[in-house]
C-alpha cells in the first residue's frame, strides 16, 4: 500500500526526514509548506511540490500522513487542524510544551480517529539499545544506578531553540530523548522522586543544561545530565551494577565492561596517595576482574517509518505509544518545577 506525507516545516530536521523517506519503499512526499520564502525555494530546487499555504496542504486528498517539523510550539494547532482534516499525523518532539497541551491532542486524535504519534527517533539510537541489552542480560548483577549524559561546548543553536515562547531550552531539546530512553528502560517501575538543577551559561532566557537525579520504587537512581557548556565530555553511559560497570563513552559505542571474576580478594595492597594510605580506593587485582566488549546492536531508524506505514494499515501497533509520551512530558515538567524549586518533587506515588 502506498502512503503520501506533507511536511509542514522544511528545515533542518525535515531535510533529515526528506533524505530518510527516498530510501522508505511506499512511501512518497506529497508536497511541503514553510512560512519561509527561502525554505520553500529549496524544496522546489530538490523536485517536491509546494503549497501555497497550509490549508492547500491539509485540503490535499492526496496525502494520509501529515509530518509536522517547525518550531515546537506550532505542533499543537498544526497537529489538531490536521487531525481535524483527516489527516493523520507524525510531529517531531517535543510533541507539544506542555502535558495539557498533548491531553488536547489525544483527545482530537481519539475523537477524529486519526492517528497521532510522535518521532521519538532516539529509540533507535545504538547505545541506548546496547544499554537495554547490557540490563536484559543481567551482565552487571543488581542495577543499583545508571548515567545517561550528552555533552557539548558551543551553546544553544542560534534560532528558535533559544527562545522560550517557542519551546527553547535544553529540557525540551535533548531531555526528551534521553528522558524517554531512561523511562522505557524502567517502564513497568513506578518514579518515586525527581530532582533537577539547571544551567544558564549562555542564555538567560531557557535553560542551556540541567542535571536530574531519578529515583525508581526499584531503588535504582538514574542521573540524567545535558550540558552545553561543556569542553571536556563525560561518558555518555555510566551503568553500576553489584557484580560489573560498564561504561559507554560516546554515540561510536567505545567502550568496555568489567566484572568480577569470582575471586576473593582477601589481601588487598594499600595505594599510596600523597597524604597517606587507603585500601577502600585500591584498585582490585587483575584475576579477580575481567574486561569484556560491549554487546553492541544495530538498528535502521527508518523502522520508525515502516511501524507507521503498518499502523495505518492495521498490521501493527504503533511503537511509540501516547501514555509513554505523556509521561515523559510529565517528567520534564516535574524536572522544571524542581529546578524552579530547588526542592525535589514526588512522582507517581
Amino acid at each position: 500500500m502506498n502512503h503520501k506525507i506533507a511536511i509542514v516545516g522544511f528545515g533542518g530536521m525535515a531535510g533529515w526526514h526528506y533524505d530518510e523517506i527516498q530510501t522508505i519503499g511506499n512511501l512518497e512526499i506529497a508536497g511541503i509548506w514553510d512560512i519561509r520564502e527561502e525554505r520553500r525555494q529549496c524544496a522546489a530546487e530538490k523536485g517536491l511540490h509546494v503549497y501555497g499555504s497550509l490549508e492547500e496542504l491539509l485540503a490535499d486528498q492526496e496525502s494520509d500522513l501529515v509530518l509536522i517539523a517547525t518550531p515546537n510550539d506550532v505542533h499543537k494547532p498544526v497537529a489538531i487542524a490536521a487531525m481535524k482534516a483527516g489527516k493523520n499525523v507524525i510531529s517531531e518532539k517535543p510533541v507539544t510544551l506542555s502535558s495539557g497541551d498533548l491531553q488536547e491532542m489525544m483527545d482530537v486524535s481519539e475523537e477524529t480517529g486519526r492517528f497521532l504519534t510522535v518521532h521519538q527517533n532516539r529509540r533507535w539510537d545504538e547505545d541506548y539499545l546496547t544499554v537495554k541489552k547490557i540490563l536484559e542480560e543481567g551482565k552487571l548483577g543488581e542495577l543499583f544506578r545508571l548515567e545517561s549524559r550528552v555533552h557539548g561546548s558551543r551553546g544553544i543553536p542560534g534560532d528558535w531553540r533559544q527562545e522560550k515562547e517557542h519551546g527553547g531550552g535544553m529540557i525540551l531539546d535533548w531531555g526528551v530523548h534521553l528522558l524517554d530512553q531512561i523511562l522505557l528502560l524502567f517502564a513497568d517501575v513506578p518514579l518515586r522522586r525527581v530532582y533537577a538543577t539547571v544551567t544558564n551559561v549562555t542564555n538567560q532566557l531557557v535553560d542551556d543544561g540541567f542535571y536530574a537525579e531519578l529515583v525508581f520504587a526499584n531503588g535504582v537512581t538514574a542521573l540524567v545530565e545535558v550540558g552545553t557548556s561543556n569542553f571536556v565530555s563525560l561518558p555518555r553511559w555510566y551503568i553500576l551494577g553489584t557484580d560489573g560497570t560498564a561504561v559507554i563513552e560516546d554515540w561510536s559505542l567505545n567502550g568496555r565492561i568489567v566484572r568480577a571474576s569470582g575471586v576473593d580478594e582477601k589481601d588487598v595492597t594499600p595505594v599510596i596517595t600523597a597524604a597517606g594510605l587507603t585500601k577502600t580506593m585500591a584498585p582490585r587485582r587483575d584475576d579477580s576482574i575481567f574486561t569484556e566488549e560491549l554487546p553492541k546492536v544495530k538498528s535502521d531508524v527508518r523502522e520508525f517509518y515502516y511501524n507507521v506505514m503498518a499502523v495505518l494499515e492495521g498490521r501493527e501497533e504503533s511503537l511509540i505509544r501516547l501514555p509513554q509520551v505523556m509521561r515523559v512530558m510529565k517528567l520534564m515538567e516535574a524536572i522544571a518545577k524542581s529546578a524552579e524549586t530547588g526542592e525535589a518533587v514526588r512522582f507517581e506515588e
